[in-house]
Order: structure tokens, then C-alpha cells, then sequence
């Protein structure tokens, strides 16, 4: 198998893009975990300490996904160099190990996103209860 100097090129681009969402959701949700330990001081309430839970393993997961994020384009410009002096097997494995990183950032991503969305959907529930009371 051959691979060009410029394939490994390809990933920065992506993987920037990628990395700047990634800071962009780890602002947002630092900013309203913020917001609700500012509520849970004045209103001590179980619910609030749930959503700061869970927004805080959401947090630790998306350190994760910026971890092997910054790994892949690494590993990517390791593999260009490979490939610059001629070290063509290291370069096709620093390349491969680059995708795999990727691909993990992605999948930890996916988990991410479907906490996300299990914690909207239980949010939602409490007030389609509160509306069904009134």
C-alpha cells in the first residue's frame, strides 16, 4: 500500500473543524453548569444537583473527545513526516492510528450527543407532567 504525503494532510481540516465544536459545547456547557450551581446555592434541590451531574460527565467526555482529537492531528503530522523521510510502513501506521483516534473522538462524541438528548428528553417529560396537573 502507498500513501502520499497529502493524505494525512486531509485530516487537519476535519479535525480542526471538529476540535472548534468540540471547545464551542464544552464552553456552553461549562457556562450553564455555572448558571445552575449559582441556583442550586440559593435552592437546594435534588433535580439541579442531577442536571449538574450530569452535565459534568458530560464534560469529562468531551475532554475525552478533545483528547483523541488532538491525538489524531498529531499523529497525523508524525505520519507526514514518516512519509517526508521516507519511513513509509511508519507513516501508513501513524496514519491508521490517527483514523483510529478519530474514529474514537466520533464514538465518544455519539455518547455525548445521546446523553444530551436523554437528559432534554427528561426535562421535557417534567413539564408535559406539570402541564397534565394544570
Amino acid at each position: 500500500m502507498t500513501l502520499s504525503i497529502e493524505t494525512p494532510a486531509l485530516l487537519f481540516s476535519a479535525t480542526s473543524l471538529i476540535l472548534l465544536a468540540y471547545t464551542n459545547r464544552f464552553l456552553t456547557i461549562a457556562q450553564i453548569v455555572r448558571s445552575l450551581k449559582k441556583h442550586y446555592d440559593e435552592n437546594h434541590t435534588r433535580s439541579i444537583l442531577l442536571q449538574i451531574k450530569n452535565l459534568n460527565l458530560r464534560l469529562s467526555l468531551i475532554r475525552y473527545m478533545q483528547l483523541f482529537g488532538v491525538l489524531c492531528l498529531f499523529l497525523s503530522v508524525f505520519a507526514m513526516l514518516c512519509l517526508f523521510i521516507d519511513w513509509h510502513t511508519a507513516g501508513i501506521y501513524l496514519f491508521a492510528a490517527s483514523l483510529l483516534c478519530l474514529l474514537t473522538s466520533l464514538a465518544i462524541s455519539f455518547w455525548e450527543i445521546s446523553i444530551s438528548v436523554t437528559a432534554l428528553r427528561l426535562h421535557l417529560s417534567d413539564l408535559e407532567e406539570e402541564e397534565k396537573k394544570k
